[in-house]
């Protein structure tokens, strides 16, 4: 006798576009250590310096940062009457994250569900307004957030940040096929700490031994959307509040990261 099978639900068809934001980019990357907050801060910043208007969602629960980097942490934002929560703001951007609710030095001991709860939150009941570009900065790792983001959003894409060792190859090959069982276009990814150049002579040296990373994305035919330099003044202007496209815009690290957003808006105008 035959039988009919149900079809198998569909775990995307809770996603629905937040009103006013054309664009939502995740930063994401298969292993911590790689530079993945600097990226998404100086990414949003060098995307507003283009005249764009911008949104950073911080979505690493656990270990946010981006409210120091970007200069809030000693902000916390406003409930209005309905309920709904006032981003803070940042060198013109608007800012979501964890780290502006939580004490800094206080544990987020949260199971799977919490964490899907915070993100709707997040996503919907921020007052985001009208904005080209949210970018979503991920945590580590291929796990609850980066699901509840693709369940709950029709995202543009997604950007991965990679060190050109092999080692961080092997997650990002991770994170991408992630991406890809959850329908995200890859717009690509990008080289961080490609190169150390010297602050006094301008001598470049490889700061990591250089794996098969080109190889791979000419294989998988995904952009290299660019190469940044390692300069510690990146990690300064991190660790101020001012990224480094904000703190040196006439630096080669600074043009690296404004090559990266023109290509952004280019492939999602």
């Amino acid at each position: 006798m035959s039988t009919v099978q149900n079809p198998t639900p569909n775990p995307f068809n809770q996603q629905r576009p937040i009103e006013g934001i054309k664009h939502i980019i995740a930063v994401g990357a298969g292993k911590g250590g790689v530079g993945k907050s600097t990226v998404s801060t100086n990414l949003a910043l060098a995307l507003a310096q283009l005249g764009k208007k911008v949104g950073l969602l911080d979505a690493d629960i656990y270990g946010p940062s981006v409210p120091k980097m970007m200069g809030t942490a000693k902000l916390q934002p406003n409930v209005n009457a309905d309920r709904r929560i006032e981003p803070m703001i940042g060198h013109g951007i608007k800012i979501m994250s964890m780290g502006n609710l939580v004490d800094d030095q206080s544990a987020i001991i949260w199971r799977g569900p919490m964490l899907f709860k915070a993100m709707d939150q997040f996503l919907r009941d921020v007052i985001w307004g009208e904005l080209d570009y949210l970018i979503v900065d991920l945590p580590p790792g291929t796990g609850d957030v980066q699901l509840s983001l693709a369940q709950k959003v029709p995202l543009s894409g997604a950007v991965v940040v990679s060190t050109p060792q092999d080692t961080a190859l092997a997650d990002v090959k991770r994170c991408i096929d992630m991406f890809k069982r959850v329908k995200t276009p890859i717009l690509g990814v990008i080289e961080n700490m490609s190169k150390y150049v010297c602050s006094h002579c301008r001598h470049e040296e490889d700061l990591f031994v250089p794996g098969e990373l080109h190889q791979f994305l000419d294989k998988e035919k995904i952009p290299l959307l660019g190469k940044i330099p390692f300069n510690r003044s990146i990690g300064q202007g991190s660790e101020s509040g001012t990224p480094q496209v904000g703190l040196d815009p006439q630096s080669a690290e600074s043009a690296a990261i404004m090559g990266v957003a023109r290509k952004l808006v280019e492939l999602s105008p």
